[in-house]
Order: C-alpha cells, then sequence, then structure tokens
C-alpha cells in the first residue's frame, strides 16, 4: 500500500537526473556472458545492477564478485533450485527499489541486450512510466558461430519478422529452427505500485498501468540465447533436471529441446539454428532476417 501512495506522490515529480536506472538479473552459469551484459548497460545509462546467482558452477559467482568491485552491483545468492522465476524477479524489483532507490527497474536475463535507438536508455524513459512494453529479437548464427575463437556478439543478423508457425507445430516437428519464431516482449517498470511481473518478465501488473502503461519503440532488445553448443547443451541438461520438479514451468521451446535432448538429438537442432550463406540470403530476400550489427558494436565496444 506505502509503495502504491509512493508511486501516486511521484507522478508529481518531474525527471531528474538523480532517478535511478537499475537493472535486476536472475542467472544460472552464464559465465560467458554476463561480464559483456553488465559493462554494455552500464555504458548504456544503467546506474546499478542486482544479480541474483542461482547456484552458478562455471566461475558466474566469481566473476560476479569481481564486477563488484567496479560497478554499483549487488549479489544476492539464491541456490535453491525450485526455479521460481516470477517471484524471485519480483523481489529482487523491490530490493531495487528498497535498497537502491530505483526509479526503473530492467528485469533482464544475461542473454539479453537493452539497446537504445540514440543515447542512452534513461533517455526513453518518462517520469510518469508505470509499465513500458519494448520489442525483443533472437540473434541468429551463421557458420563463423562454428569456428573456436567465435564470440557472441560478432552475430550480425537478427530475426526481422519471425515465421508464425503454429504452437504445437513449434512442440512436434523437428525440422522447423525455434530462432525463427515470435517471442514475447519485455518491459520496464517503476517498483513503486508494482503488483506482480510474469516469469519472463512479459508482462507486469502495476496500480498505474490503466493510464501509463505505453510501448517504446526506441528501445529494442537484442536475444543470444544460443551462444555455442556447449551453452547450449549445458543449458538443457539443467533444464531437464528442473523440468522433474512438481508443477514446473516453463516455455514450450525448452520443453521441445529437453525432449530432444533426452533422444539424442540436441546436436541435430543446433545444427538447425547454424544458417548458411544461402539460406540467410534466402531469409534476408523475405525478410525473416536483416543485417544488424548494432548491438554487437554496442557490447565490442564496452567491452574495450
Amino acid at each position: 500500500m506505502l509503495a502504491s501512495i509512493e508511486y501516486i506522490w511521484q507522478l508529481r515529480q518531474a525527471k531528474s537526473n538523480q532517478d535511478q536506472l537499475v537493472m535486476s538479473i536472475l542467472c544460472r552459469n552464464e559465465v560467458d556472458i554476463i561480464e559483456a551484459n553488465i559493462k554494455t548497460h552500464a555504458t548504456l545509462g544503467v546506474d546499478g545492477f542486482v544479480v541474483m546467482d542461482n547456484g552458478s558452477t562455471d566461475g558466474t559467482r566469481e566473476k560476479l564478485a569481481e564486477l563488484a568491485l567496479i560497478y554499483n552491483l549487488h549479489i544476492i545468492d539464491q541456490p535453491s533450485q525450485t526455479y521460481q522465476q516470477a517471484k524471485w524477479m519480483k523481489q529482487l524489483a523491490f530490493y531495487a527499489r528498497n535498497k537502491m532507490n530505483a526509479r526503473w527497474v530492467i528485469s533482464n536475463d544475461a542473454d539479453e541486450f537493452w539497446i537504445p535507438e540514440n543515447g542512452d536508455l534513461k533517455s526513453y524513459l518518462q517520469a510518469k512510466d508505470s509499465v513500458v512494453t519494448v520489442k525483443r529479437s533472437n540473434m541468429l548464427l551463421t557458420e563463423e558461430a562454428l569456428q573456436p575463437d567465435y564470440h557472441f556478439s560478432q552475430a550480425e543478423h537478427s530475426v526481422l519478422y519471425p515465421i508464425c508457425y503454429d504452437r504445437d507445430v513449434q512442440k512436434s516437428d523437428d525440422q522447423i529452427s525455434m530462432l525463427l519464431v515470435p517471442i514475447s516482449p519485455k518491459v520496464i517498470v517503476n517498483p513503486k505500485g508494482l503488483i506482480k511481473l510474469s516469469g519472463g518478465n512479459h508482462r507486469a501488473k502495476h496500480i498505474g498501468k490503466a493510464f501509463s502503461a505505453r510501448n517504446e519503440p526506441g528501445i529494442h532488445v537484442y536475444h543470444y540465447p544460443i551462444r555455442s553448443y556447449e551453452q547450449f547443451e549445458a543449458n538443457i541438461k539443467h533444464r531437464a533436471e528442473l523440468l522433474k520438479l512438481p508443477n514446473a514451468k516453463m516455455g514450450d521451446h525448452y520443453r521441445r529441446w529437453v525432449r530432444l535432448y533426452e533422444q539424442g538429438e540436441l546436436p541435430k537442432e543446433f545444427e538447425r539454428f547454424v544458417l548458411t550463406q544461402e539460406q540467410l540470403t534466402t531469409f534476408i530476400e523475405y525478410r525473416v532476417a536483416v543485417y544488424n550489427n548494432k548491438p554487437g558494436k554496442a557490447i565490442a565496444k564496452a567491452l574495450q
């Protein structure tokens, strides 16, 4: 109730340079990408980070400790393997509100990069914002991804207009590439007045949503869900364990990949992600894909 009152009071206050944009991240075994994520968003106007590490064993937790010496980064250890994503992300949003004085919170995943059209992210946010919806696109793999020195930021093509396969087809037809299907947008929220975040941060309930929710075309989220076969296999092995839990909630694409992993078909699934030059040319011609080096340039600049 108090936070709701604070949000209503906040509507009378103009946007200022003191307003804090905080990014929350829930991660597990993301050592190949977490440093790039933190550094990139720090250069794009994020003032602080609160990261929940869910029992990483690959060096992610140690990397976070190193980054916390440089950035305003708070680490919360959550070893439980119950995978309560929506509950944990809401906790992080409230932590950002209560401990970091956040006016806006981006509830992020380690494999997602929020890139503004120009300038920084905060320049696209407004004082009255409650829920800001931002479109998201998958980055695509080409044959360069098979090279041993490949870095995910080298990807230079993203999905423009996804292929709208029927949902049942996405689960059952092993010949399609899941990188080409539609994916849900993401939201930035004002944590004051926040009621609920959906599990994947695709939607939010907020007391001000009816009169101040909006879409923001000046920010786009670029998603790097598949970066190498090793990363892909490790992720799906973990998802297979999580799906053994009672009442496990997980997207259909993960259920598909767990099935293929259990059938020994995961390497073939990865092969479908890697586009030949001929396939890429066709997708560009039909506007399924587009050349897009903007996120890669932002990541490379931050890592210099």
